[in-house]
């Protein structure tokens, strides 16, 4: 039946590429030395039937700093880690811990209803549930 339907096909293979591109960049970007990184949170999203679960990493930061939007399926974090050592004559042999402003966009898996999102943040871990909302139900239509 999804052969009498060509689009659909065709978006499955764009959203493999997309993805395979997406893999294919991020693992160039991690293995350059010279580039000097900042501080990104690691994200982890899952989905259930009913609702779609972001939980993102950022340790040491006051939950106060952090803002979080939604714009259709984009759900944008932002925030800032603010260093933690005070500006003293320290012989640092080593800083390898990330500090400042972030900002992370994510595509979301299905569309979401904005009044029904809830984060906690909790050991390091900002956790954010958003519900899903139906986006078209697939209806059997009868040809005579």
């Amino acid at each position: 039946m999804t052969r009498l339907i060509p689009w659909r096909e065709t978006t499955k293979s764009l959203e493999a590429f997309r993805r395979e591109m997406d893999r294919i960049f991020d693992k160039f970007f991690e293995r350059m030395p010279f580039v000097e990184q900042e501080f990104v949170p690691s994200v982890d999203i899952s989905e259930t039937d009913n609702e779609i679960i972001v939980q993102a990493e950022i340790p040491g930061i006051d939950p106060r700093d952090l803002d979080i939007s939604l714009n259709g399926r984009f759900l944008t974090i932002k925030g800032e880690k603010k260093s933690e050592h005070e500006e003293k004559r320290e012989n640092y042999h080593k800083i390898e811990r990330k500090y400042g402003t972030f900002s992370r966009t994510l595509e979301l898996p299905a569309d979401v209803d904005p009044d029904k999102v809830e984060a906690k943040y909790k050991d390091g871990v900002l956790k954010i549930v958003l519900s899903k909302i139906e986006s078209g139900k697939r209806i059997e239509v009868k040809i005579d």
